[in-house]
């Protein structure tokens, strides 16, 4: 399922065309983007990376580092969206992210509902002890996690 400039797919079923290999997840934001790494066959994944920049050209440039090391074959952007499932200023952002990713990349995105990832994320940092609000990092990280176990579970 290609993206069209007006409307990007949602979140498929992951046993649809993909069937193996890595998957990259990003927890889009406008001041940091949190990665997690998976792969398919195994529905394994795990924090990866934050992306700690405004500017556009220093973003970009360490996704496609990212790319070039990991070589996966899909990518999930989480798509935030008020608890009621509504849209929001947020929402039409990360859409674009996601169009610009596939179009810079040529690889197959998929928007994911990331309704409450970062609450989880959290919620996880919490039960292993780490203060959440220290180590926004690493909460941005787990959340794609989330995200990425979300989309392996549909």
């Amino acid at each position: 399922m290609q993206a069209t400039p007006d409307r990007m797919p949602e979140a498929a079923h992951s046993s649809g065309k993909f069937r193996f290999g890595t998957v990259l997840a990003l927890d889009f934001g406008e001041r940091r983007i949190g990665v997690a790494v998976g792969e398919l066959q195994l529905r394994v994944a795990h924090p990866l990376d934050t992306i700690d920049a405004r500017a556009t050209d220093v973003r970009f440039a360490r996704i496609e580092a990212l790319m070039e090391e990991w070589q996966p074959v899909l990518l999930l952007v989480g798509l935030p969206l008020s608890s009621d499932g509504s849209e929001h200023a947020m929402t039409a952002l990360a859409r674009r992210f996601a169009l610009r990713l596939q179009g810079r990349f040529g690889i197959e995105t998929r928007l994911v509902d990331e309704r409450f990832t970062s609450a989880e994320a959290e919620q996880q940092m919490q039960e292993i002890g780490l203060n959440a609000r220290k180590s926004r990092g690493k909460v941005d990280q787990l959340a794609a996690k989330v995200i990425m176990e979300s989309y392996f579970n549909q």
